[in-house]
């Protein structure tokens, strides 16, 4: 999620101005980064309950922590801090309190591997003092709905009063999930393009790849991915597969098409937000929003609508990976490995392209609801997915060597992948790992999840 928005810009006149934003992403090459985000739960040390805001020890004082002790900046809403910033680097709490680490635009993966250490050491040190843990799964695996406090945060409201009218599990998609993604840029319009569909047909592996999340309420779900099955019954509205991304004529009109067709959440003014929930942004364009009559849409308003679509694979002034789960401390530079070294690399990004360009929406719809189940072990096209996983790695990888980003003592980023060949060689994913310890070592005593597999 995304810190308090900023009003800004002079009114937008036309959908042109809109299509104009979104082009103005491409860059060249010599220009392209990395950004990576990851969230993590933060629980009691002692109790292993999730944190509130207000408590003492809870998240308040822990982003006053990061300020304290480390020099972050704190952003205000409503007089409770609830974001940082310093370095390019952002740090935001999504509606449940996951803490959420939205890193700098960085050139290697070396650099975004670092900036994970550092974040996760400092965070570290504010836990000892303050009694607290985190840990990286995609979904909660034993609080209940109602046992997680929610956020000082007022697009929070706004978002907890409308979810439940568009699907079943909207607030446990606010609290109770934690994803990694990865932010990367393109050249042109043919560029993102090609690299939006290559991205979007292969996000159900990145959920195999990266599923992390079998319990729910202290029990398994029947699910591996089960913080990927949520997204299915959020927000139809709002979410999915983007059939649109494969057909004749997809760019950066057809996706502002897209996102002006999103209901609207809210309008941010003078400090508050503006309650537009179901409300066009068409009408917004025209001055006829029922929110705010007369008045038209400011290119911040456009900046936070973006904010409020959530596709697998979401298009702002770059293309966001939006499909695996939260993780341990091993797999957060993972993500980013596997997308820079298919869509970094131009002989990478033809193969990848290779490989999907015939896989049809029928398909995708069904990679999309099977994959959260059976992750790998996924049939498709007479073969699994754990399969068609070693053949992206295979690019992947190829595309890492050729960009030769040394860092340390090696000489590419290849390394980066290695967790993920040993989950797509044994064809055991990282929830398959955690329910046999569950079955086994654990006497199906879930609380020693947060023992073992904190940060």
């Amino acid at each position: 999620m995304s810190g308090p928005p900023i009003s800004s810009g002079a009114p937008i006149e036309n959908k042109a101005q809109l299509v104009e934003y979104l082009a103005a992403g491409c860059k060249s090459m010599s220009d392209w980064r990395i950004g990576t985000e990851h969230e993590k739960f933060t629980f009691h040390r002692k109790t292993l309950k999730p944190l509130s805001y207000e408590e003492r020890g809870g998240v308040r004082d822990i982003l006053m922590g990061f300020e304290e002790r480390f020099g972050w900046k704190p952003v205000v809403e409503g007089g409770n801090i609830v974001a940082l910033s310093k370095d390019q680097c952002a740090i935001t709490l999504e509606p449940g309190g996951q803490l959420e680490l939205s890193g700098a635009p960085v050139r290697t993966l070396h650099e975004t591997c670092a900036e994970v250490h550092h974040h996760l050491h400092e965070a570290k040190e504010i836990g000892e003092a303050l009694g607290f843990e985190l840990i990286g799964l995609g979904f909660h695996p034993t609080a209940k709905r109602a046992d997680i406090p929610w956020m000082p945060k007022g697009r929070y409201k706004i978002m907890r009063e409308y979810m439940p009218k568009k699907g079943k599990l909207g607030l446990d998609m606010m609290l109770r999930t934690c994803t990694v993604q990865v932010n990367l840029d393109f050249a042109s319009e043919a560029d993102m393009v090609e690299k939006f569909r290559v991205s979007l047909a292969l996000q159900p592996l990145a959920v195999a790849l990266f599923a992390n999340s079998p319990f729910t309420e202290g029990r398994p779900n029947g699910f591996l991915s089960y913080r990927s099955h949520v997204w299915t019954d959020t927000d139809p509205d709002r979410c999915g597969m983007l059939p649109f991304v494969f057909e004749p004529g997809m760019g950066f009109e057809r996706y502002t098409d897209y996102l002006l067709d999103v209901p609207m959440y809210f309008v941010y003014r003078d400090g508050k937000y503006i309650d537009a929930s179901g409300q066009s942004f068409r009408d917004f364009l025209a001055g006829k929003l029922p929110a705010l009559p007369g008045e038209r849409p400011r290119i911040g308003d456009w900046s936070d609508h973006m904010t409020t679509a959530f596709p697998e694979v979401r298009l702002k002034r770059y293309l966001e990976m939006r499909g695996a789960d939260g993780g341990p401390w091993r797999v957060l530079c993972a993500l980013p490995a596997l997308w820079v070294g298919l869509l970094y690399d131009r002989v990478a990004q033809d193969a990848a392209w290779q490989l999907v360009k015939d896989w049809t929406i029928a398909e995708h719809d069904e990679l999309r609801r099977e994959v959260p189940k059976r992750a790998l072990k996924t049939p498709f096209r007479g073969r699994t997915l754990r399969e068609v996983a070693l053949d992206v790695l295979e690019i992947a990888a190829g595309g890492l060597k050729r960009r030769a980003a040394a860092g340390g003592f090696a000489s590419d980023e290849c390394a980066f992948l290695d967790v993920l060949w040993q989950i797509a060689r044994s064809g055991r994913t990282l929830a398959d790992t955690l329910l046999d310890a569950y079955a086994n070592r654990w006497g199906e005593n879930l609380q020693q999840v947060f023992r073992e597999c904190h940060y």
